[in-house]
């Protein structure tokens, strides 16, 4: 079966905000994409009051759409949500994970190293991605897969309009990813696979947490 009007036209929007043709606090011109796709104005409205509920745009009165604009609170959310929503689909996933997906787990995590190695944070990014939705991918829950999905991809462009970093972090979850495996490996129950998973994602939380505040410390100080 064909998508709707409303489904091509929410599949448009949420492509062009993802690939960045669409970037923080920019409006959505209903009209111009009504001409560009010979799609009436009613689907466009749909998608947007979708991606309006998902908090991709912002409904703004007499003045449209516009793109949700990126900033440290949406950061903490994304990344809080996906530590609970990640934990879980993991627990779930891990005892359905077949030797060769826990090998290429530990490829995955290898070559993040060298892509630290190689000043590469493009590239660890990526791959660190790829190894998350991998240990989720055998959880048998379709619902939860979509949101651990959605939610990578929300951080993702976050990540794309600024750089959230603490020194060290990325070489210290290498070692908790190792961590991870061996529990997976191991048999371990699955209720401590998903605190040992919601862990590895607020350690990250904590630790940019803590470097701004240094940082802004030191900037006071001066």
């Amino acid at each position: 079966m064909a998508p709707s009007k409303a489904e091509q036209a929410y599949a448009i929007l949420k492509q062009r905000i993802m690939d960045g043709t669409y970037g923080p606090g920019q409006r959505v011109v209903i009209d111009q994409l009504g001409r560009e796709y010979n799609i009436s104005s009613v689907p466009w409205r749909e998608s947007l009051r979708r991606l309006e509920a998902e908090g991709w745009v912002e409904i703004i009165p007499n003045a449209g759409a516009v793109v949700t604009t990126v900033d440290v609170d949406s950061w903490h959310r994304t990344m809080n949500l996906l530590a609970r929503l990640e934990g879980y689909a993991t627990a779930l996933s891990a005892s359905r994970l077949t030797s060769d997906q826990l090998a290429e787990a530990r490829s995955l995590n290898r070559e993040m190293g060298q892509a630290l190695a190689n000043f590469d944070p493009q590239r660890f990014g990526d791959l660190n991605r790829k190894f998350h939705e991998l240990l989720c991918s055998q959880s048998d829950d379709v619902r939860l897969n979509d949101l651990v999905h959605a939610e990578w991809t929300r951080l993702d462009l976050i990540r794309r309009t600024a750089f959230w970093y603490a020194p060290g972090r990325a070489l210290a979850s290498l070692s908790e990813h190792d961590q991870i495996l061996d529990l997976i490996e191991g048999g371990a129950d699955p209720d401590l696979i998903e605190t040992s998973v919601r862990r590895h994602e607020i350690n990250t939380l904590d630790a940019v947490a803590k470097h701004e505040a240094e940082r802004e410390a030191a900037a006071s100080a001066h």
